[in-house]
């Protein structure tokens, strides 16, 4: 693959150059010990038989140039890159050093007429050039330095006698020198390519794992900035709602009420967007634990199939929620979201036809499918679809179509249930939507409707149908570092009877437990929110606090109140298992969880209890 960076290809050039420097080195000493061995050995041989005192000056000659080669400084892989050239350059003129004075060799033998030793000293050459050229495939410089001396010498000194023998044999020599070069060349060239590919995809690995990091970073930062923004939103937020909350309260019956409770729709609509965005950091977080058990898919449809009805008909089209009698295993919980999200998908995106859900058994499977004869999704969007924010055909954000995190959390829900999703959709013509789940046998009762929700909206949505039927606590701590929070609270908790304290810190905190408990008032419930100023960890406080004051430390309930949207908060919420509500929260189910802790309180000591 070419680069169109300069300096990226002279790198790549210089990696390249140093591999091939470092692979002809890794037989530099044995290759030298073995020559100076071999020229002492094959010249005692030729001397012995043709008595010409030039070979002894010849071998004398290569023993020195070969003692030069050793002893001289050579490359370590401890050399830079930008010093390979340097190191090519000076083993190639070794190597060309070595080759010339050997080209002499021929002249001493070949004009004796002796033609075993001619045959000799060409196989010694051949040979050489041959061990040689694979050694030096890597350096072109350096293969041409070595064999074209030594092969020339012999090759000029055969033709020099002139007869059909010699020449017949410099013939030979020099076929064999063209073909030793060209299979040189050809393994030069494959090396080169094959280390450039290898470094390419290092290069590639590198740059795919710097990608890599940097979504994960950019997941990261959105998971920081979502978590910030939306506690930020849901600070103002949880004050409007128990300010409208308290204005309900106080104008029902009364003709300005209905402006009340238009209000107080807005604020549960918008609390419903950011309860969704929360459910995607929850899931993120992994504080939600599923709960598998056998679930009848009927008694899961028929909510299903009442939450929709009504906005199927609304929307004139046919709602077929088909029984099956089959059962799985599964949450059932986190199956009636997945199944209540897809069935919300597909009733934004069709507006002909309708909706139909079955379930079928396929061997130790059940198919539950969600078909639409909607818009359908194309091909190239298919892979976006489960992305959140990302809508089809909605680039105006129209609100009636949600905020583009339903199917994100299906897919979320699916790998934390382990049930998959297929999908297969035509536009224009509709999409079918498959959750595969493990089958299950048959169990006596089952699951009722009833133990559903009977709404898709969150619990802050559902909040307002449900009634306290335990009594409400008498007094009431709250820690809240924000003014308009303190006030809107002590509004709503006052104007249903509770006597309510606010502070803004830690201190004032404990300063009001103490004196409650030395007036014998003590307070029944603390609430508490997870961030006050200065930094400081709502959650440490209110365990602090809720140990109590004086000798005897009677605990108080603790209900924490928080806008955090952070995994890692989130996590830490789960594992210290106190109650939580999330912001904004709806005044009926602040109100729920304050009965409920305050009926689950433990009755007091009566040496706690000043009379």
């Amino acid at each position: 693959m070419a680069s169109s960076d300069p300096s990226a290809d002279h790198t790549l050039g210089q990696r390249v150059l140093r591999e091939h420097v470092a692979s002809v080195y890794d037989t530099y000493i044995v290759s030298t010990l073995t020559h100076m061995a071999f020229v002492v050995v094959f010249g005692c041989i030729i001397y012995s038989q043709l008595r010409n005192l030039s070979l002894l000056f010849w071998i004398g000659g290569l023993v020195i140039a070969d003692i030069y080669v050793f002893f001289t400084p050579r490359w370590t892989p401890l050399r830079p890159a930008r010093e390979s050239a340097y190191w090519a350059r000076k083993i190639s003129r070794m190597v060309t050093l070595v080759s010339m004075i050997t080209a002499v060799v021929p002249w001493l033998i070949v004009p004796y007429d002796n033609l075993p030793m001619t045959s000799l000293l060409m196989a010694v050459i051949v040979g050489s050039c041959a061990r040689a050229a694979q050694s030096l495939w890597p350096l072109k410089s350096a293969l041409f330095g070595y064999t074209l001396p030594m092969s020339l010498g012999l090759i000029t000194a055969l033709a020099w006698q002139g007869d059909g023998l010699h020449l017949f044999l410099a013939a030979a020599g020099a076929a064999y020198l063209l073909l030793t070069l060209r299979a040189g060349i050809g393994q030069h060239r494959l090396l080169t390519e094959s280390l450039m590919l290898r470094f390419e995809n290092e290069a590639l690995a590198a740059r795919l794992g710097e990608q890599i990091a940097a979504t994960e970073r950019a997941s990261e930062e959105k998971t920081r900035f979502l978590g910030t923004a939306s506690h930020d939103l849901r600070q103002p937020l949880h004050a409007i709602a128990l300010f409208g909350a308290a204005l309900e309260n106080e104008l029902r019956d009364r003709p300005e009420g209905r402006n009340a409770e238009r209000l107080m729709r807005a604020v549960n609509a918008l609390g419903a967007s950011l309860d969704t965005m929360l459910d995607v950091s929850r899931l993120d977080a992994g504080v939600i634990t599923p709960v598998p058990q056998p679930v009848q898919l009927d008694a899961l449809f028929l909510p299903l199939n009442h939450t929709f009805s009504a906005r199927a008909e609304q929307k004139q089209l046919q709602l077929r929620v088909r029984a099956s009698g089959l059962w799985v295993h599964s949450d059932p919980q986190l199956l009636h979201r997945m199944l209540s999200n897809l069935m919300d998908n597909a009733l934004k995106y069709t507006a002909h036809g309708g909706v139909t859900v079955i379930a079928r058994e396929r061997g130790d499977s059940v198919w539950v499918e969600v078909r639409d004869t909607g818009i359908g999704i194309a091909a190239e969007q298919s892979g976006r679809i489960f992305e959140e924010f990302y809508q089809i055909n909605n680039p105006g954000r129209d609100r009636s179509r949600g905020l583009g995190i339903g199917l994100s959390i299906v897919q979320r829900l699916s790998r934390l249930l382990g049930h998959p999703v297929q999908m297969h959709s035509r536009p224009g013509r509709g999409t079918h939507f498959r959750v595969v789940l493990p089958a299950a046998r048959a169990q006596a009762g089952g699951l009722l409707p009833s133990s559903f929700p009977s709404e898709t909206a969150d619990a802050s949505q559902q909040a307002p149908q449900r009634r306290v039927a335990a009594p409400l606590p008498g007094r009431v701590l709250l820690l809240d570092d924000e003014l308009e929070i303190r006030e809107a609270m002590m509004g709503l908790l006052r104007s249903h009877a509770i006597d309510a304290h606010a502070v803004a810190d830690e201190a004032g905190a404990a300063a009001a437990l103490q004196k409650a408990h030395g007036e014998g008032r003590p307070f029944d419930l603390l609430l508490c929110d997870y961030r006050l100023a200065d930094g400081v960890d709502g959650l440490d406080a209110g365990l602090r606090l809720s140990q109590g004051p004086g000798e005897g430390r009677a605990e108080i309930p603790l209900l924490l109140i928080t806008g955090e949207t952070s995994p890692a908060r989130l996590q830490r919420v789960r594992e210290s298992q106190v109650p939580v509500l999330f912001k904004p929260v709806v005044a009926a189910a602040l109100l729920q969880a304050m009965a409920e802790l305050t009926a689950a309180k433990p009755a007091a000591e009566p040496s706690l209890i000043d009379v």
